[in-house]
């Protein structure tokens, strides 16, 4: 998994790549929680995102939890598969998408 991020302001842009799963989630969370700090905006780009398991969907209801009194959570180019999942269980209707 990569995770590439680009803070401006208070806005956070997050690229993710690869699969997010029990093994990578770990420092996925690592990573982007601590750059959470004073984002009001935070977009995260699915575009390469091959795989999300139960570890990654927890992960995204850590960063949903943390801006859930800010602006929320935007997720653009999610594919089929992963919008499949997030509907499945129930994530859509948390989530802004583009």
């Amino acid at each position: 998994m990569e995770l590439t991020m680009d803070k401006n302001g208070n806005e956070l842009f997050a690229a993710f790549k690869g699969e997010l799963d029990a093994q990578t989630s770990p420092d996925v969370e690592a990573q982007i929680v601590p750059a959470l700090d004073g984002v009001e905006k935070l977009v995260l780009d699915f575009a390469q995102l091959e795989y999300i398991s139960s570890a990654g969907l927890r992960v995204l209801l850590t960063i949903m939890q943390i801006m859930i009194e800010r602006q929320g959570v935007t997720v653009r180019n999610v594919s089929d598969e992963i919008m499949s999942v997030l509907d499945m269980t129930g994530f859509t209707g948390d989530l802004n998408f583009e």
